[in-house]
């Protein structure tokens, strides 16, 4: 079954009250309402926790952010803004629990394993700008907490170091393939990769994270073998913020979570077969041997007396030999099913 995140991420918008609305969407039961089904949920929820003391250059966070998205006047206002701190994850990683939640948390720097002290994530996430960040690896996989890896910003070489760090420590580890594009325009997503990936990372679990627009394409990447799906998800695509409009609100994230959900179902095995649930409009519409005119009793079946029509519940074409030379015991008016019990 898919292990599907909804990456809370910024948008909360340095607000506890917003995070824990959003968990109370994805908690919503998800049912499937043509067949009156209910479908499991999403798996976990993300939030992302950064120490800017280790993460911008002074010039970065002095320089001006004047955009109808910013939180402060300068790029490090808006970034401190929207950190909440150590108490701030604990209470809402104790309120995706109370609701049976996964908990996921991004690391952007060593000083954020401070968290650590307070509560254990179930899953690490190294975001696609860190897969470089060795020294910061290092230091999750010494937590032997598993870790989702996101591949947004590199490539072979990328993974490949950042696996040897890792591995040293333990192997429980998600690959996740992401285009580091917001919004990502369908062109480049290039969802093949996940196949790249599941042939030449076997060992490792395979997954998608999408920044796309709308819904088909983690659907579709599920329908590839991807074990991960993550997507950011908020209140509402108008709100102020960076990541909103390129989010699923909550319509958005019930119609993800069904679709999956409903497509796990779909997938069965890898055979061919006449499925139970088909038997009675089998029945109903299939064709079956019946007279083109009418018959007489005492008559000799041949097979310019035969057509096809429904119901199914007769002989088949390619039975006709059990009737063809046979004498019927019975008058049969024309267009009605020939049953063998019509026959002498």
């Amino acid at each position: 079954m898919t292990y599907i995140i909804g990456e809370i991420g910024q948008n909360h918008n340095g607000s506890v009250d917003i995070a824990k609305l959003i968990i109370d969407v994805v908690s919503r039961p998800v049912v499937d309402k043509l067949f009156g089904k209910k479908l499991k949920g999403m798996d976990a929820v993300k939030l992302t926790k950064r120490d800017l003391t280790q993460e911008l250059s002074a010039s970065q966070m002095a320089k001006s952010y004047d955009t109808p998205h910013s939180f402060g006047k300068t790029y490090g206002e808006h970034r401190e803004f929207l950190e909440l701190d150590d108490q701030e994850h604990l209470e809402i990683y104790n309120y995706a629990k109370s609701y049976g939640l996964d908990f996921v948390e991004t690391l952007c720097a060593v000083g954020c394993l401070s968290l650590l002290k307070l509560f254990t994530p179930d899953k690490l996430k190294v975001a696609s700008r860190d897969l470089t960040n060795l020294p910061l690896l290092n230091a999750m996989a010494e937590t032997k907490i598993p870790i989702i890896l996101s591949t947004g910003m590199g490539g072979a070489k990328e993974i490949d170091n950042a696996l040897d760090v890792i591995t040293k420590h333990h192997s429980n580890i998600g690959i996740l393939h992401c285009v580091s594009e917001y919004p990502t325009r369908y062109e480049n997503v290039n969802l093949n990769t996940i196949k790249y990936l599941q042939k030449n990372y076997s060992d490792f679990v395979i997954g998608y994270s999408d920044h796309t627009i709308g819904i088909a394409t983690p659907i579709a990447a599920v329908a590839m073998g991807s074990e991960i799906i993550e997507k950011h998800i908020t209140l509402d695509r108008l709100m102020k913020g960076t990541d909103q409009a390129g989010s699923l609100a909550v319509e958005g994230i019930e119609r993800m979570v069904r679709d999956i959900r409903n497509l796990e179902l779909s997938m069965g095995k890898e055979e061919i077969f006449i499925a139970d649930s088909v038997q009675s409009a089998r029945v109903k519409l299939e064709r079956s041997i019946a007279s083109l005119k009418d018959l007489k009793s005492g008559h000799i079946i041949s097979e310019g007396d035969l057509h096809l029509l429904s119901p199914g519940d007769g002989l088949k074409w390619d039975e006709r030999a059990k009737l063809i030379g046979q004498v019927i015991k019975q008058d049969i008016a024309a267009n009605e099913i020939i049953y063998t019990d019509f026959i002498k």
